[in-house]
This record gives structure tokens, C-alpha cells and sequence, in this order.
């Protein structure tokens, strides 16, 4: 059963992938840094690396062969609701990595919508019931029905923070490790993981 966001045209009617970027790269545009107070500042620091990083990725990764095979094997339309915000770290080292996998697929239809703005679809999938974590991706097929999620970060990411918060490390050094990870993985954790979500959609309507 589709829920009601669902129905509503609520996911049709979030962003698409560059008009994302675009209204990303407007805000930065049209900020003054020195008319921001502290915790402003940091958000804008937060927004201007994360398109950085976001650039880089783009320049630099290719669908794997194998994760491309996966995804033009698809025989029927998806379409994945990705809830973050552009200030998030883990979403500036992960959906542009999702973006060229539904880039490489035309039946992958990618949305973005807000969290902030979307609270009450947010609360529908929270990270261990408790955690509104993003980014978050939910795959829906054409009648609404949930296919899979992801998120917000891959396991192996999410073991290693797990790992050192629980050592009493500051979150802060965590951090710093975290997007060292990212930086060295380049994408195959999510690669991996997404083949599996994929090979698991496709055997289930085998069925």
C-alpha cells in the first residue's frame, strides 16, 4: 500500500538531481559570510566544502561495469526519494554517487527532497527508530509500493564511526577519519551494497 506522500505527488515534486545543485550553488552565490553569525558561518563552511567534494566526485568516478549491468538489466521504473540536506557530510560523499547511478539507468527517476522542510516523511524513516539521519533513500515502484532503502551511510563507514565513538573519541576526530574513508573508498562500498539492493528488487519480482 502507497503511503500517503506517496499519493500526494510529494516525491514527483521534489528536486530533481541539477536543480539541487543549482539552488545549492545559488544559496552559496547569494550569501554574505561577513552578515552571518557563528552558527551561520559554520553552515555556509559545511555547504561550500561539501560542493567541493561533491565536484570532485563527479570529475573523477565511473559506474562500475558490473553495477552498470544491474542497473540497465532493471525492468521496471523506480523511483528513489532521497531525504538530505547540503550542509550533511555523508550526503556531499554519497549521493553523487547515487545521482550517476540513476543517471545511468532511464528506469531510475531521482528526487531530492529536504528533510528540514519534509520532517513527517522523515519521521517514517528514521535510522534505528530514534535518528533522523540523512541522507536517506527509499526506492519506491511506480504504484508506491518500497522497494528498498539506503542510508545514510554505508555499513562499513558506519561500523568504523561506530567503532571509535564507542572508544570515546570526539566526534569531531571521528569525523575527520570518516571522510578520510571516503576519500580512500571511492565509492566501492556503495557500489557494493547498491548490486546487492538491486540483485534483491530484481529476484523478488522474479518471484
Amino acid at each position: 500500500m502507497s503511503k500517503e506522500f506517496f499519493t500526494d505527488n510529494r516525491i514527483y515534486n521534489g528536486l530533481g538531481y541539477q536543480q539541487y545543485l543549482e539552488e545549492w550553488d545559488r544559496l552559496l552565490k547569494e550569501t554574505d559570510p561577513d552578515e552571518l553569525n557563528e552558527v551561520e558561518t559554520n553552515f555556509y563552511n559545511y555547504r561550500k566544502l561539501n560542493r567541493q567534494r561533491t565536484s570532485r566526485i563527479h570529475k573523477t568516478y565511473k559506474v562500475s561495469e558490473d553495477l552498470k549491468s544491474h542497473l540497465n538489466n532493471l525492468d521496471a521504473k523506480q523511483i528513489w526519494m532521497v531525504l538530505t540536506e547540503n550542509w550533511c557530510g555523508d550526503s556531499a560523499q554519497t549521493l553523487p554517487y547515487i545521482a550517476e547511478l540513476a543517471k545511468t539507468s532511464e528506469n531510475i527517476k531521482l528526487r531530492i527532497l529536504y528533510r528540514d522542510e519534509n520532517l513527517d516523511i522523515m519521521d517514517q524513516y528514521l535510522t534505528n527508530g530514534k535518528s533522523r539521519s540523512i541522507p536517506k533513500l527509499v526506492s519506491f515502484d511506480e504504484d508506491g509500493n518500497e522497494l528498498f532503502q539506503w542510508g545514510p551511510r554505508p555499513k562499513e563507514a558506519q561500523s568504523l564511526v561506530s567503532e571509535e565513538i564507542s572508544k570515546g573519541r570526539e566526534k569531531h576526530d571521528v569525523y575527520q577519519d570518516l571522510h578520510l574513508w571516503y576519500n580512500r573508498n571511492k565509492g566501492k562500498a556503495i557500489e557494493k551494497e547498491f548490486i546487492k539492493l538491486l540483485e534483491t528488487v530484481q529476484n523478488s519480482t522474479k518471484v
